[in-house]
């Protein structure tokens, strides 16, 4: 886990952009029209959804918002077929890459993650050649700057968190992906405002590299994140201590 709070930090400031934002917006928006449309519009009984939406209020999603992509996903206006499809791949410098994507057109989004990744100095793999290196959890960070890492660690616990973890100015609460809504939920409860809430894949061992190949890792992050299909990004990158944007 060692570096993964810088990560967060830097991938939260980039967050802070409205262009960014808006964009985050948008993929939050399919994920719960989707979930709705998969499983019902009722967030206790699908579990898929519910996780959705606490993303989405993490991000301050207004609550119309939500409520307008839970109606066209459980309604009949939305007749596409979506596919969860996951690309594995390659970096520079070595890092393995792993891209989520949502999507109505698996021609489209293969050929955008490919080019987007070998334009780049990257490369894509064959399923399975890089995602035995993750684990899926889920990760709720807060700022060290208005909580302790004490008082989150009782009640995130007590709620089933696997672990907390202070580092580089973030707490960070690690859970399984199944008590990532319960987690959450009860630090919400104690008025905890987090920073960032996400079910993520997380390495199980990081890479360093020096700060102009981290650059370019970061630079094929951020262009497939831009893609429209692409859900997530994860990466085995460890920034440098010495790291800038």
């Amino acid at each position: 886990m060692s570096g993964h709070s810088k990560w967060a930090t830097i991938k939260h400031k980039k967050g802070l952009a409205d262009a960014k934002r808006g964009q985050k917006f948008t993929k939050l928006i399919k994920e719960i029209t989707v979930a709705a449309k998969m499983g019902g519009p009722d967030p206790e009984s699908n579990a898929t959804l519910r996780t959705a939406i606490l993303k989405a209020k993490a991000e301050n999603m207004p609550k119309d918002n939500i409520e307008r992509a839970i109606k066209k996903g459980s309604g009949d206006t939305d007749t596409s077929t979506y596919y969860e499809l996951t690309y594995e791949g390659y970096a520079p410098g070595g890092i393995a890459i792993i891209v989520d994507t949502l999507t109505d057109n698996k021609n489209r989004t293969a050929a955008d993650v490919r080019s987007t990744l070998t334009k780049l100095g990257g490369s894509l793999g064959t399923t399975g050649c890089v995602s035995y290196m993750f684990q899926t959890k889920g990760i709720i960070t807060y700022s060290e700057e208005k909580y302790s890492e004490e008082e989150i660690f009782e009640i995130a616990l007590e709620n089933g968190a696997d672990d907390v973890e202070a580092s580089d100015g973030l707490i960070e609460v690690t859970t399984s992906p199944s008590d990532f809504a319960n987690v959450l939920e009860a630090l919400q409860a104690a008025n905890f405002e987090q920073e960032s809430a996400e079910v993520e894949k997380v390495a199980d061992q990081m890479i360093t590299l020096d700060a102009e190949k981290a650059r370019k890792v970061l630079k094929i992050v951020e262009k497939l994140e831009d893609l429209e299909d692409v859900q997530q990004v994860s990466t085995n990158l460890e920034l440098p201590d010495d790291f800038e944007e």
